[in-house]
């Protein structure tokens, strides 16, 4: 009998111990599920190097400066050298009724970069807010005297004109339309200055899905007039199989000097701000700090929307929120008020 007794407390504690187990294991077997299922739901990390200023993937980790060079689009001047490696380039007048160029480089350093021409006041303040290294050649003694009085870290090629290293003069043009940056030789005497050559970058904001529906009226070819006489027009074609917009100056094509390479950018941002001409030699005061109306081009459509400098950032916004750059190039063209956007701009479909 009590052989018959110990058997059935054996065979309950076996049944006991297996369920246990069995239980266990199936909370186990739970718990990996909902590991799996967390995970799946995780959003995936990617490897990829973000250049900060295009939002584009980059081969390897960059922490450059920004380079913000002048670059000359007199006539005389054109076609221009390495605009279509910079990030951004802002085109707004200088004297007259002919825009420069402060073109950024970041992500990508061509060897040469020109023609240079001489500051402005209202550029080398949008270099300083993007902490950029400000690059020209040559300007008016007052000018000149903010630049050093305000602290603005430069170079100036007028002190280093055609010695062969930072900058050159080329023969196939006539000064002052022939002066070169050899952008390559920008961090060593940067360096010697005692300026800082690297840096880190805030991004600017970008729409993270390339599919990302664009909202606005469609744009397929848009005309920036400057001025009529002497002619001064800026055209953006879409390229819709590229999803960029093609540039154009006075009926041309916007081009690399040696390559033939169209001038493209995935971003064009049209601000109107005040302008104001201050001395007989035709020089501007130009508000890039109190925002106004834009238009914002992308993917073949254009939002009417608001401009802000936030944090020296030159940004759309609408509604109060900051409207995000599609991945690639950005042109951010600069026009007065007087006759601003209705009177400037012209969009068609």
């Amino acid at each position: 009998m009590k052989k018959i007794v110990w058997m059935l407390v054996c065979a309950f504690i076996l049944l006991v111990g297996c369920s246990d187990k069995e239980k266990q294991e199936a909370e186990n077997n739970e718990k990996k599920d909902v590991d799996v299922q967390e995970k799946s739901n995780e959003p995936e990390v990617s490897n990829e190097i973000i250049a900060p200023l295009t939002g584009m993937a980059i081969d390897e980790p960059t922490d450059n400066r920004i380079v913000a060079v002048m670059v000359n689009n007199h006539s005389k001047a054109r076609p221009q050298t390495g605009l279509s490696k910079a990030d951004i380039v802002f085109e707004m007048l200088a004297e007259g009724k002919i825009t420069r160029f402060l073109a950024m480089f970041q992500s990508e350093l061509p060897d040469v970069v020109g023609p240079v021409r001489s500051a402005r006041e209202y550029y080398f303040n949008l270099a300083n807010d993007y902490n950029a290294l400000y690059v020209y050649h040559g300007a008016a003694n007052f000018v000149n005297d903010m630049i050093i009085n305000r602290g603005i870290e430069h170079l100036n090629g007028s002190l280093y004109d055609n010695d062969g290293n930072l900058f050159k003069r080329e023969s196939f043009r006539k000064s002052p339309h022939n002066s070169y940056l050899q952008l390559g030789a920008v961090k060593d005497v940067a360096a010697s200055k005692g300026y800082e050559t690297t840096a880190e970058i805030e991004p600017l904001p970008f729409i993270a899905d390339d599919e990302a529906e664009i909202s606005g009226d469609p744009a397929q070819h848009v005309e920036i007039v400057y001025a009529q006489q002497p002619m001064e027009i800026v055209e953006y074609d879409y390229n819709a199989s590229e999803e960029v917009f093609t540039r154009y100056n006075d009926r041309e094509p916007t081009v690399e000097l040696n390559t033939e390479e169209p001038i493209q950018a995935a971003n064009v941002l049209i601000v109107e701000t005040p302008h104001e001409v201050i001395d007989d030699a035709g020089r501007r005061a130009i508000d890039m700090e109190s925002g106004g109306n834009a238009y914002l081009l992308q993917k073949g459509k254009v939002q009417e929307l608001q401009w802000e400098n936030r944090e020296g950032r030159i940004l759309p916004v609408k509604d109060g929120e900051v409207v995000g750059f599609m991945p690639g190039k950005t042109w951010i063209n600069v026009i007065p008020t007087n006759p601003g956007l209705t009177g400037s701009v012209n969009i068609t479909n």
